[in-house]
């Protein structure tokens, strides 16, 4: 910007020197060789006047070379033309040839009753050439035929216009040097302010919503750091209301999971008592059991979802962390819910990382879970390892052969309580009721928590024959089936960089 702005002064300074300049030369050309003209023209005109009180008409060609001659003497000794009808004389040998007469010229002057003058370029020198006609002194004052002409050297005026276009383009190249020296400290005191006003609209773009302007004068530069400091007010006003209503309704939800947390135990008791009488029930009344139970259930883990997304924007969350064998610890929690025999994996072993075993329990259940509910088998379970730099990564890939998810759905898959039951076909292996829209958030909480995070993406490569569901509408290419990745830190890294 002061780059420009430079430029700008510069460019302007040096229009406004040309402009000056061509003015200035014009006027002052147009003076020199105006005085010059006059000069000649009055002077040429008296002493013609003069000379030719004394001449004989007609005159013969000898009178008419003294005319010439006299005439030449009475201006200052420059070439003199006489002419009378097919007669003419020369005051030297200089004008014995006339080009520098022009046919114009000469019929001006023959028709005309004044004196006639024209500026020429004659052997590439500038001449002013001047003609008269010679009139009777008595009666009409009728044209007596005699012509008379003067050539007058410019090359003076003509050097003294070029030394002064000389001198006003020499002077503008300090004014240009002044100019760009001036538009420095006048692009400093236009750009300051908007340099500060930068400064600040990083800040408050980064999060400083105290960010602010100091207003000084009351240009428009000044009414847009008012402006500014306007929004950032009510920003921060806004940010704080926002923040207040947050932390309101993380303490409502953590209360509420509280205080339903001690007649849901009574609930769960008695909706177990039930169930275990449902054989001795009429159906009516053992389904209803069972339901019952089936939803108390569900409702004390919806309970305990809650506690746990309290507890992590509480900031309560800590770490059991242990050296830990990763694949073991993934196939006690596949073993745990019985999925061992519905899933496929690939655990490599004696692959440890220091994490806290049971929330790596809760990521590899919700992850699995989903694979079962929403996807299609197989499901496969993959741990691996990745290396980027000096860090190093354990990767565990869960992949289903479902319709998989669309990029609309990727994008909101982690936000809390959001479901994508539409996006993707319900499996045989959906028994368990409707989730909470809890699991992939407390999921990804939890591995930020180890230091890593959990991607989502499309699954590659051809869909598995033994796959048993297909997307509505389409083919077995289509099954390409979703794959989320936990990606976990072996040993702390010194930066967070992506494996492929």
């Amino acid at each position: 910007m002061r780059l420009r702005l430079v430029l700008t002064f510069v460019v302007v300074a040096l229009l406004s020197a040309a402009t000056a300049t061509a003015l200035a030369y014009r006027d002052a050309r147009t003076a020199v060789l105006q005085r010059t003209q006059n000069a000649t023209v009055n002077d040429f005109r008296a002493q013609v006047g003069t000379v030719a009180a004394d001449v004989d008409l007609p005159p013969d060609q000898e009178s008419l070379s003294r005319f010439a001659a006299r005439v030449s003497e009475r201006v200052g000794g420059r070439t003199v033309v006489a002419r009378y009808r097919s007669l003419s004389a020369t005051s030297d040998t200089f004008g014995a040839a006339t080009p520098w007469i022009t046919a114009g010229l000469r019929a001006s002057v023959a028709a005309g009753d004044r004196i006639a003058f024209q500026r020429v370029r004659w052997q590439g020198e500038p001449y002013l050439v001047v003609g008269t006609p010679v009139r009777y002194v008595d009666g009409d004052r009728r044209a007596s035929g005699l012509e008379v002409y003067t050539l007058t050297d410019l090359r003076a005026e003509s050097a003294d216009t070029a030394a002064l276009l000389d001198s006003v383009r020499n002077g503008t190249v300090p004014v240009i040097l002044l100019a760009a020296v001036l538009a420095l400290p006048a692009a400093g005191t236009v750009l300051r302010p908007v340099r500060k006003l930068g400064r600040a609209t990083r800040g408050l773009a980064s999060g400083d919503l105290g960010s602010r302007v100091e207003v000084t004068g009351g240009d428009e530069l000044a009414d847009l750091a008012r402006t500014f400091n306007e929004t950032a007010d009510a920003l921060q006003a806004s940010d704080a209301r926002l923040r207040e209503q947050e932390a309101r309704a993380r303490r409502f939800v953590a209360d509420v999971s509280h205080e339903l947390r001690t007649p849901l135990a009574a609930m769960t008791m008695v909706a177990t008592v039930l169930e275990e009488d449902a054989g001795r029930l009429p159906p009516d009344a053992a389904q209803a059991a069972r339901t019952v139970g089936a939803e108390t259930a569900r409702l004390a883990r919806l309970v305990e979802d809650l506690m746990e997304i309290s507890r992590f924007d509480a900031g309560a969350v800590r770490l059991n962390a242990a050296g830990t064998d990763l694949a073991a610890a993934v196939r006690a929690s596949l073993a745990l819910r019985g999925w061992t025999d519905r899933v496929r994996t690939e655990l490599p072993a004696e692959l440890r990382a220091v994490v806290d075993r049971r929330r790596i329990d809760v990521i590899v259940a919700n992850l699995v879970g989903n694979a079962l509910r929403h996807g299609a088998p197989p499901v496969t379970v993959t741990l691996r390892t990745c290396r980027t730099g000096d860090a190093e990564w354990a990767l565990l890939s869960v992949a289903d052969h479902g319709p998989g998810l669309p990029p609309e759905v990727r994008e909101r898959v982690f936000d809390r309580f959001y479901k994508a039951d539409a996006a993707r076909t319900r499996g045989a292996a959906d028994d368990s009721g409707q989730g909470s829209g809890l699991g992939t958030a407390i999921a990804l909480e939890n591995a930020r928590l180890h230091g890593g995070t959990i991607e989502v993406t499309d699954g590659h490569g051809p869909p598995d024959p033994d796959a048993r569901t297909t997307p509505a509408g389409g083919g077995r290419d289509a099954a390409r089936g979703a794959v989320f990745t936990l990606r976990l830190p072996l040993r702390r890294p010194e930066e967070d960089t992506a494996c492929a």
